[in-house]
């Protein structure tokens, strides 16, 4: 015990020990400057100035511009360019997609799939699918009340209390019906036989609720009207609207196709549908 004891008399007195720390005049060995220090006052110094370098190197990254050289660290102006450039890149797909779908319409007139009796049908799907700029920078409120507008002018009809129907259905397509509606063999639909490419409109105005692909049916459209109809567009060829867009009566939405499983030749095959029920098209709708 008392050799340690000892140790730790010796270990004090080192920290504790004085020091005299001396400035001299190189030349007349006068003394400028002298500070007494020990061991222990070097060690509290030390650490006390590591602390506030610390402490000021975290302040000077925090609440600095210098944060934004760090690796990890983005600008407050580099997330607004990155938000703007997010929407312009949106804006570009948007008038992509539709620069996609003219190309898409315009290929079998090239190719020569399609007779010059057809061009005028093209011409109709190229105009219902081209995009002004005005319309892209339109405001909300702006579209609700061309849409009021264009609904007072184009549909009044509907709105007519001395109307009796209070829905009117136009024909999506015009052909020959090449298999009837029959419940018996859950064929709740009429297919109509067009020829490839040929438009399909809507036929009345409402609502895209779905806009893909289904192995079976291929790629399919279905839109929702007053009324709680639904009408059910399958085998398209191209598909010329997304889902949430709203469509008026008459308008382009696809054209005749002969893609999915089921399909047998290029063809409509074109579904009915009320508070869940399915309808025979034909009660409703003009297909000649």
């Amino acid at each position: 015990m008392g050799r340690n004891d000892k140790k730790k008399g010796k270990f004090k007195q080192k920290l504790t020990d004085k020091y005299r720390l001396v400035v001299l005049n190189d030349d007349t060995f006068e003394e400028r400057f002298s500070l007494k220090l020990s061991r222990l006052n070097v060690f509290v110094l030390g650490g006390v100035f590591s602390i506030l370098l610390i402490v000021a190197t975290i302040v000077l990254i925090a609440f600095t511009p210098i944060k934004e050289y760090i690796p990890g660290y983005s600008s407050s102006t580099l997330k607004a360019t990155v938000v703007k450039l997010t929407f312009e890149a949106k804006r570009l797909k948007q008038k992509l997609a539709v620069l996609e779908n003219y190309t898409k319409a315009l290929k079998p007139v090239l190719t020569g799939e399609i007779t010059y009796e057809e061009v005028d049908v093209l011409q109709l799907q190229a105009e219902q699918t081209a995009i002004e700029e005005s319309e892209l920078n339109a405001t909300k409120e702006d579209s609700l009340f061309r849409e009021k507008v264009d609904r007072a002018t184009r549909f009044a009809i509907l709105n007519n209390s001395k109307s009796r129907a209070k829905i009117v259905f136009f024909a999506p397509l015009t052909g020959t019906i090449s298999q009837d509606f029959d419940a018996n063999s859950k064929h709740f639909a009429v297919d109509i036989v067009a020829k490839t490419g040929t438009a399909i409109k809507a036929i009345s105005e409402g609502t895209v609720i779905f806009s893909g692909w289904r192995a079976e049916a291929g790629y399919v459209i279905i839109l929702k009207h007053n009324e709680e109809y639904i009408s059910v567009y399958k085998h398209n060829g191209i598909l010329l609207k997304q889902q949430g867009d709203f469509v008026k009566s008459g308008e382009v939405i696809a054209s005749v196709g002969s893609t999915g499983e089921l399909s047998t030749g290029p063809h409509l095959h074109f579904e009915l549908w009320k508070g869940g029920y399915a309808i025979n098209p034909t009660n409703l709708i003009d297909f000649n």
